[in-house]
């Protein structure tokens, strides 16, 4: 099988790595890729992952048995649609499908109609309206821009006051991240946050693995959020009562959803959770594998993960060609320091890291050079992954691992980490 991986960040990478392993897979192509990718199969560096006609024309050129979409801008971008249109298989939404990602407010509505248990909300679509809104909200709020933001588009608040203070700021300064003007005001939920992950032929939706990422940028959730500084995999007392709980509550009635509506989902669908008291509550559909979670996820899956992904794809998932290991995985992400305010190139990187055993690193946005280096615009620069026995064992081999590396990489390079990934009480 000639497989097409489209994106460049670390969720490629590990992607890329775990189907290089598949004996149905004889060749990996990747647009742009990255210096990780660079290593197993060829990078069409000069095509970007939202080109849809260019990815067409190359992948049929190339013979493409099956394309992989990594980041939610191609999905955003119709790159699925057009590449299908061609004749091509795709493990990954059409456009219409991925609206339950690219817009909070569609996603909030799905939800409504269907009975998808999520917190209360409303929509506001300028200053006047949030005003109104406000004035009789109780409780803490998250707000929530409707389009793609890169992980800065949601900003959790204490109450209304705080929140009014984040929307005077959006409207008057014409800066709602991502664009446009609509707006969700969300009641905040307490509980536990899971990540839970379904993959869908059109047909069938079926949960396989869960995950608990990191999304603040300082240790004990301080900071700004991100778009995710660690994760782990599978998270602490989540068991398969809970998943069958995910299965009845959101999963099924998203896939009714989807075929009342006319979409054949084909890919993965991301349920971000908060585990409440009342059972699973959504925080947010994404439409493709998160960033971090798919690097502790892909290094738990035995079997051959292509062909697993491409019975998806094709219509009729093949549930048996992949299983999950009951080991855990563990990643810790290296940012540069100033992320996610401002991305600091880092260069001189070894390209060669010489992690062994059961950890392994994922490369963010690089290219590898022609002196064996690599190159970093910045921002999240590497994930470490390591497996172990149980959570603990992994979380020490990743420490372990970064330490390593760090004695490696140039004097001064610009990298920082939360020390706090996978800590259990």
């Amino acid at each position: 099988m000639r497989i097409l991986v489209v994106g460049g960040g670390a969720r490629e990478d590990a992607l890329s790595w775990r189907l290089a392993a598949s004996p149905s897979c004889d060749a990996l192509f990747h647009a742009p890729g990255n210096a990780g990718t660079a290593s197993r199969g060829e990078n069409w560096s000069d095509v970007a992952a939202t080109d849809a006609r260019t990815l067409v024309r190359r992948a049929q050129e190339a013979r493409i048995d099956l394309v992989v979409l990594g980041p939610e801008t191609a999905i955003a971008a119709g790159v699925g649609d057009k590449l299908r249109d061609a004749g091509i298989a795709v493990f990954g939404p059409n456009r219409g499908g991925g609206r339950l990602e690219t817009s909070k407010v569609f996603a909030k509505r799905f939800m409504e109609r269907h009975g998808i248990p999520s917190a209360r909300f409303r929509v506001v679509h300028n200053l006047d309206q949030a005003r109104r809104a406000l004035e009789a909200w109780s409780g803490a709020a998250v707000v929530k821009a409707d389009g793609l933001a890169a992980g800065k588009g949601v900003v959790v608040c204490d109450g209304a006051a705080d929140a009014l203070t984040v929307l005077t700021g959006w409207y008057t300064g014409n800066a709602i991240p991502g664009g446009g003007q609509d707006v969700v005001i969300e009641q905040r939920l307490a509980g536990r946050e899971v990540s839970v992950f379904a993959i869908a032929d059109g047909r069938a939706m079926v949960p396989i693995a869960a995950a608990c990422d990191y999304k603040r940028a300082g240790d004990d959730d301080k900071g700004p959020n991100t778009g995710g500084m660690g994760a782990y995999s599978p998270p602490a007392l989540f068991g398969d009562d809970l998943l069958d709980v995910v299965r009845e509550r959101v999963v099924a009635p998203a896939l009714r959803g989807l075929l009342a509506e006319g979409e054949e989902y084909r890919g993965v669908l991301y349920c971000g959770l908060m585990m409440t008291d009342d059972g699973p509550y959504v925080i947010e559909f994404n439409a493709r594998f998160g960033d971090p979670e798919t690097q502790v996820l892909v290094p738990r899956v035995n079997g051959d993960f292509a062909r697993y992904l491409k019975s998806a794809a094709d219509g009729a998932l093949e549930i048996d060609a992949a299983t999950w290991s009951d080991d855990a995985c563990v990643g810790v992400v290296l940012a540069t320091s100033r992320y996610p305010y401002e991305n600091t190139p880092v260069r001189g990187l070894p390209a060669e890291l010489g992690l062994a055993g059961d950890v392994v690193a994922f490369w963010g946005t690089s290219s590898r050079e022609d002196d064996g280096t690599v190159t970093s615009p910045g921002g999240r620069v590497l994930t470490v992954a390591a497996r172990g026995a149980n959570v603990g064992v992994a979380r020490a081999h990743a420490y372990a691992a970064i330490d390593g590396l760090k004695a490696r990489f140039p004097s001064g390079t610009p990298l920082a980490y939360r020390s706090d990934i996978a800590r259990l009480p």
